[in-house]
Order: C-alpha cells, then sequence, then structure tokens
C-alpha cells in the first residue's frame, strides 16, 4: 500500500494533504498546551528551589498533557467529541462556534490546520517521496509549533529547538541536506551570529533586541542547511521582520516601542532556505554578475 501511494504522485500528494490536516490538528493542541505546561514545571521547580511550600499544603494540579488528554471548549469546558474534531470540515460545520455554549472558535484553529497541510504539500512536490522529504516536514511542524508559540509568548522553547538542532546534525551524518562539518560549522556560527549582535545591540543601546531562544533557533537552522545559508537566512529574516513591523505599526496594530518577536522571521526564513537557498543564490549571483566569477 505505502509502495503504491508513493509511485502515484496523486495518491501521494493526497495522502500528504491529509497527513497535514491531521498533524495540523495536533499542532493546536501542543501550542495550547505546551507553554502552559513549562510554565507549570517552572513553577514548580522554582517553589521546589526555594523551599516554599504551599499554604494550604496542596499540590497544584498540572495543566491537561500534551498526547492524552481530551481537548475541551476553554469558555465552557464542554468536551470536544470525535465529529467535533475533525481538521477544516469541523469548524465549517460548526459554524466556528462551540456545540456546547456557542462560543466563537478562533479562526486560528483552521488556519493553522490548512497552512500546516499546504506546507507538508509544498514539501512533498518539491522533494518528492524521498527521506529528504519526511525530514524537512517533520522540521516544517516544529517550526510552525515555535514560530507560534513566540507570537503568543515571545518564548522558544528548548524542548524543541534542541530537537530541530540535534535532529539536524543527525541527519548530516547522511548528508540529506549539507555534510557533517558544515552541519556544525552551521550550528556554531549561527549560535555565534547573533549572540554578537545581541550584545553589540546591548552594549551601544543599553537594550536587549532579542533573546536566547532566537540564537539557539538559528544555531538549529545553520545546522539543517550548513553554514552556507546562514547570510541568507539572517537577511531574509531581517528584511521580512522590518517590513511586517513597519505594515503593523503603520497600521497601529503595534507599538514601535513594543517588542516583536523574531523567531517566527528565523523560522520562515530557514524553511525558505532549506527549500530554495540554492536557487536565490544562483540567481543572486548572476544578476549581481558574480555568478561568472
Amino acid at each position: 500500500m505505502l509502495e503504491l501511494i508513493s509511485t502515484s504522485s496523486p495518491l501521494f500528494f493526497a495522502g500528504v494533504l491529509v497527513f497535514g490536516l491531521l498533524i495540523g490538528s495536533f499542532l493546536n493542541v501542543v501550542i495550547i498546551r505546551l507553554p502552559a505546561r513549562l510554565q507549570h514545571d517552572w513553577h514548580c521547580q522554582c517553589k521546589e528551589l526555594l523551599e516554599i511550600e504551599n499554604q494550604d499544603n496542596a499540590v497544584a494540579e498540572p495543566p491537561p498533557g500534551i498526547m492524552w488528554s481530551r481537548s475541551q471548549c476553554p469558555k465552557c469546558g464542554h468536551l470536544i467529541r470525535a465529529h467535533e474534531n475533525i481538521p477544516l470540515l469541523s469548524y465549517v460545520f460548526l459554524k466556528g462556534r462551540c456545540a456546547g455554549c456557542k462560543a466563537p472558535i478562533s479562526i486560528r484553529y483552521p488556519v493553522i490546520e490548512a497552512t500546516t497541510a499546504i506546507l507538508f504539500l509544498v514539501v512533498a512536490m518539491h522533494f518528492g517521496p524521498t527521506l529528504q522529504s519526511m525530514a524537512a516536514i517533520g522540521l516544517t511542524a516544529l517550526l510552525i509549533v515555535l514560530a507560534t508559540i513566540d507570537i503568543d509568548h515571545q518564548l522558544l522553547p528548548d524542548d524543541l529547538t534542541f530537537v530541530v538542532l540535534w535532529a539536524g546534525l543527525f541527519l548530516s551524518l547522511f548528508n540529506v541536506f549539507t555534510d557533517p562539518v558544515s552541519s556544525i560549522i552551521g550550528a556554531l556560527a549561527g549560535y555565534l551570529s547573533l549572540w554578537l549582535v545581541y550584545h553589540l545591540f546591548r552594549l551601544l543601546t543599553g537594550k536587549e533586541g532579542m533573546g536566547y531562544g532566537d540564537f539557539k533557533l538559528l544555531a538549529a537552522l545553520g545546522a539543517w542547511t550548513g553554514w552556507q545559508m546562514l547570510p541568507l537566512i539572517i537577511l531574509l529574516s531581517s528584511l521580512v521582520g522590518a517590513v511586517i513591523g513597519l505594515i503593523m505599526i503603520a497600521l497601529k496594530r503595534h507599538k514601535s516601542s513594543q517588542p516583536m518577536p523574531f523567531g517566527p522571521f528565523i523560522a520562515l526564513a530557514g524553511w525558505i532556505a532549506l527549500m530554495w537557498g540554492d536557487q536565490i543564490i544562483n540567481i543572486y549571483l548572476r544578476s549581481s554578475g558574480l555568478g561568472g566569477l
């Protein structure tokens, strides 16, 4: 069956699209629950370190687990039934409202499901039924989660960033996207480049321009793409971030003094570099006259 799907393009792409919708639904759960669980764990660790006990000696109940706890409406607590949890279709059938209390369901849920499915399909069409495609689909899912959590909480969890880093280094052993030397140098250079920018900016302005999670994410993407793609990732992320920031300020959706998460722009730039980095660099070299040097 799997061989039939992999050798038949329509079946392969249809399977990837459906798989993307299902994974997108799961990513919504991770995006909502992972930060809450991390915050609970950090709170418990701080209390244990400081030897602080609850006044009523009650142990705070942890947030729902990511894998096994059933989803429920945040307004009324209505447990989401199976037919109410079908990607995209359930949102349409329910008319964007909870089946229990009729409270509006955030449009972000179907948007993330559709985005995941579309990006998975783009990856599959680009790499075909290969190991590269499987690896890039996994990276795409992790980047969607990291980018969305950073938008919500200005946080890039190490639990996910380190998975991206180690996966990139591991894949380099088999030259899936780059060789081991380029991967290791990419991880080191990715971290150190933003680390230097961070400290120079703080030295000149007395302010912190970005967080350490951004360093780790760029290091992780350097491990996937190799050090050769880092200039492209930094340039693209800075350009897109500046344009979107100016647009949001102009539309009064963001204050100039308010910090903006940089992780989503790094994630988008890294994904583009993995997919079309070589083509973009070649186009630039040819248009600038450097291609024949």
